[in-house]
């Protein structure tokens, strides 16, 4: 379990959305080594029970449930579960988000419009809203994964759904920042930049992006910090910070990890 002596989340329990993979994964092993209790919700697709595999063998505990984010019955439901199983909700991690679709606006469809926002906003509202019952009364942090992209960054041509939503979780948050303020519940975002994850799976681009594509030069290398992109891990340790007392005084920011990349 780690260093015993620095366990910021110890006992604590939180909620992970996307837990299976990426960011979400990253997030779920490194709260499991800070002493934390996981509810890892994702789609039954074998990678989180693989998750759960990895935080039993670090002596951790944790609790699968089959969710889809855009569901909101199902998302109702395993919030609940993890809450009744736990007795507490302390952390809420809003993680889960899809590409979608790249395409045109004009070629865009509203099926696909809607299946991004769905995904991306209102899957974060719905696990920020059936969370905040079971955190009124002790408090707690919530951090919502949103993007550079509709934030600091307009060039992810063809992404027009996308940093839409991106950009609608970061007014969500400070909304609800200053909302859940006197029940002592943080709320804050995090933007990465390009992380070393496999959300390319769930992006389908449409050949006519090229049309609108404007051409951007970079300084050879478009990440100033490390030269590629981030990983995992260290979005991981940013969401570990504004999970634990460390950030007690923070609520309602966004917070850029990014290398620098949308500095040039």
């Amino acid at each position: 379990m780690g260093d015993k002596t620095d366990q910021r989340v110890k006992d604590k329990v939180a909620v992970i959305t996307g837990a299976g993979s990426g960011i979400g994964r990253a997030t779920a092993l490194r709260l499991a080594q800070q002493g934390a209790k996981i509810c890892l919700l994702d789609l039954n697709d074998n990678r989180t029970e693989s998750v759960e595999e990895q935080i039993k063998q670090l002596g951790g505990e944790s609790l699968f449930v089959d969710t889809d984010v855009a569901n909101p019955e199902r998302v109702q439901k395993a919030i609940d579960t993890a809450a009744k199983h736990y007795g507490r909700i302390d952390i809420v991690f809003a993680n889960a988000g899809i590409n979608g679709t790249l395409s045109p606006i004009e070629d865009l469809t509203p099926e696909s419009w809607d299946e991004t926002l769905t995904t991306n906003l209102k899957g974060t509202f719905l696990t920020v809203k059936y969370a905040i019952p079971h955190m009124k009364e002790k408090g707690g942090s919530i951090i919502i994964t949103s993007s550079i992209n509709g934030n600091r960054s307009f060039s992810g041509f063809g992404m027009s759904a996308y940093s839409s939503s991106k950009s609608g979780q970061v007014a969500f948050a400070k909304m609800a920042a200053l909302e859940l303020a006197r029940y002592k519940i943080r709320v804050n975002v995090i933007c990465p930049g390009a992380i070393q994850t496999n959300i390319g799976e769930n992006t389908h681009k449409t050949p006519e992006v090229e049309e609108i594509t404007i051409p951007v030069k970079y300084p050879e290398g478009s990440q100033p910090l490390e030269h590629g992109p981030g990983q995992p891990e260290q979005v991981a340790d940013l969401v570990l910070f504004l999970a634990s007392q460390e950030s007690s005084h923070i609520s309602g920011t966004e917070i850029y990890i990014d290398g620098a990349e949308t500095l040039l």
